[in-house]
């Protein structure tokens, strides 16, 4: 079967995180910049190939003193780790929507392995005959696991940032 590539359309995909923030909201961020490798067998995304990097630097919480707290050696330490990676080793199909994605996460020097879930919405032609396909990836890691320890403890108990990181990753693949 023919290898088919596939490059994310920035336009409507987004590489999203969320912290609880003084342990009762949620705060919201994505990078803005980032790259993929992505092949499959013809259209089956079974046992596809994905590689990942995003450019930390670009990160945003829509607050810059947030984000350049988040650049610094207290969180991501942008100067020398400037590249978030992800590798993976298997991308397997539970059921028809629904996959399993199996790899390295690099962060900060650190690589850990993860696994996630990844509701896949199937393929469709755009209006100009394009391919498409639409992935949600989700889960939950601990900062904690990458370095990224930095927290504050609150007047009343708890502490200002929580450990876990909750992933929302929307993906539209344009089959190239």
């Amino acid at each position: 079967m023919a290898t088919t590539k596939w490059a994310i359309d920035p336009t409507h995909s987004e590489i999203g995180f969320k912290v609880k923030h003084m342990m009762f909201t949620n705060v919201s961020g994505k990078f803005e910049n980032y790259d993929a490798t992505i092949t499959t067998d013809g259209d089956n995304f079974e046992n596809a190939s994905i590689s990942f990097s995003a450019d930390v630097n670009s990160v945003d919480t829509r607050n810059a003193d947030r984000d350049n707290h988040l650049k610094s050696a207290d969180f991501f330490d942008v100067e020398n780790h400037p590249k978030l990676t992800f590798k993976a080793s298997s991308f397997t199909k539970v059921d028809d929507n629904n996959y399993e994605l199996s790899g390295d996460l690099s962060l900060r020097g650190v690589t850990k392995f993860v696994k996630l879930p990844v509701e896949f919405s199937g393929l469709m032609k755009d209006p100009w005959g394009n391919t498409k396909a639409g992935l949600n990836i989700s889960g939950k890691i601990s900062r904690k696991d990458w370095g990224l320890n930095w927290n504050s403890a609150l007047e009343t108990g708890g502490v200002l940032v929580s450990d876990d990181v909750r992933l929302n990753i929307e993906l539209q693949l344009v089959k190239q």
